[in-house]
């Protein structure tokens, strides 16, 4: 899936003092760097924070930069600040048609275990894999479907089916998802209630006792 964004080139005010300047009026400072010399820019704090749940190493981008080309990227990382909802710096990773690119996807587990209906947990251990793949075969994401895992079952990475000339670059005997039993916090408040009437009893044993 491919976005389009705008972007504004970055010719003067750097620093630490020109970021917070930017920021405050409404623009982010970025760098696209992955073939020439790193190219700074400015993109709308708007526009980015509207779509930023959209934009990710698995995105492609076609940024619009005024008086230059258009530039084909994804989001490779961005510094954000959770407690103020903003982001406060962007690094964009220019992409060649034709030449291969390692980045992140992120799997998405689909379905209801059966363990789950039975009372248990489903616990995703690995929530995105780097892979390796031509621009043009980039996949938004990896789906596997965990609805036959049982109760303390595992399913591991080579559940993920890859596209054609998509790679893995991971151990695929690793743990991707498991479902276990619900923890035994349960069981502790029921030995300590157990526990409690015996306590009673003794204490007044002992009040019985001191007469």
């Amino acid at each position: 899936m491919e976005k389009k964004l705008s972007a504004e080139l970055r010719t003067s005010d750097f620093g630490t003092r020109g970021s917070r300047r930017l920021l405050r009026s409404g623009r982010i400072p970025a760098v696209i760097y992955g073939k020439a010399a790193p190219l700074h820019i400015t993109v709308s704090e708007r526009e980015f924070m509207n779509n930023k749940k959209g934009y990710g190493e698995s995105t492609l981008i076609t940024l619009s930069v005024v008086g230059e080309k258009e530039h084909e990227v994804f989001v490779k990382t961005y510094q954000e600040d959770l407690l103020k909802n903003c982001v406060h710096h962007i690094d964009f990773y220019e992409i060649t048609r034709g030449q291969a690119v390692r980045t992140h996807v992120r799997v998405e587990l689909v379905g209801t275990p059966v363990g789950v209906k039975a009372g248990g947990v489903l616990d995703q251990v690995i929530h995105e894999v780097e892979i390796e793949c031509l621009p043009k075969d980039l996949p938004d994401h990896f789906t596997v479907d965990v609805s036959a895992l049982d109760m303390n079952e595992s399913i591991r990475l080579d559940a993920i089916a890859a596209p054609e000339g998509v790679k893995i670059h991971a151990d695929l005997e690793q743990t991707l998802a498991t479902v276990k039993p619900v923890k035994v916090e349960e069981a502790s408040a029921e030995a300590s209630d157990a526990a409690a009437p015996a306590e009673v009893t003794t204490a007044k044993a002992s009040a019985e006792e001191e007469k």
